[in-house]
C-alpha cells in the first residue's frame, strides 16, 4: 500500500505538470501572434514558419493518432467506470493500460492518459479501504478532457466522462 500512495503522489506530480503545461502553453502562443498581426510581414512570415513544421507533424499520422487515441481515452475511461468500486486489481489494469497509451502519443494528448493513470492508481488505493479516489485525481481528468477537447472534436471524436 506504500508503493501505490508514492505512485499514486508521483502521478499527481507528473498530471499537475502536465496540466500545467497545457494550459499555460497555448495562451504566450495566441499572445505572440496578437502581438504580430500590427506587422502582416511579420505574422505571414510566422505563419510560414510555423505552418511547415506543424504541417510535418501531422503529416507522420498524428492526424490519426490524435483520432485514434481520443477514441482510446473514450475506451480506457468506459472500462475504468465499468470496474466494480472495490476491485483494485481491476482499476489497476486500467493504469497499467493508460500508462502505455501515454507512451504512444505525444503533446497534450499524454495529459489525457496520464491523467487516467492517475485517477486509477488512485483509485485502486481507495478500494482497498473502501474509499473514493481523491477529487484532485477527478479533477485532473477533467482538465485534461477540456484541454484536448478541441483537438479531439477536430477529429469528430466526443470525450466522454
Amino acid at each position: 500500500m506504500t508503493v501505490k500512495k508514492i505512485l499514486a503522489l508521483a502521478a499527481v506530480v507528473g498530471v499537475a505538470g502536465l496540466t500545467a503545461c497545457s494550459v499555460s502553453a497555448p495562451a504566450p502562443a495566441e499572445t505572440a501572434d496578437a502581438g504580430q498581426t500590427s506587422s502582416p510581414t511579420a505574422s505571414s512570415a510566422a505563419s510560414a514558419s510555423d505552418g511547415p513544421s506543424a504541417s510535418s507533424a501531422p503529416s507522420g499520422g498524428a492526424t490519426g493518432g490524435a483520432k485514434e487515441a481520443c477514441e482510446r481515452f473514450n475506451s480506457l475511461f468506459a472500462d475504468y467506470a465499468a470496474v466494480p468500486s472495490g476491485d483494485a486489481n481491476g482499476y489497476e489494469d486500467i493504469y497499467l493500460q493508460a500508462e502505455d497509451a501515454k507512451g504512444t502519443v505525444t503533446g497534450d494528448l499524454q495529459g489525457l492518459f496520464a491523467s487516467l493513470s492517475l485517477l486509477a492508481i488512485d483509485h485502486s488505493s481507495a478500494a482497498e479501504s473502501g474509499g473514493e479516489p481523491a477529487q484532485a485525481s477527478r479533477d485532473a481528468v477533467r482538465d485534461a478532457v477540456f484541454a484536448n477537447s478541441g483537438t479531439c472534436s477536430a477529429e469528430g471524436v466526443t470525450l466522454k466522462l
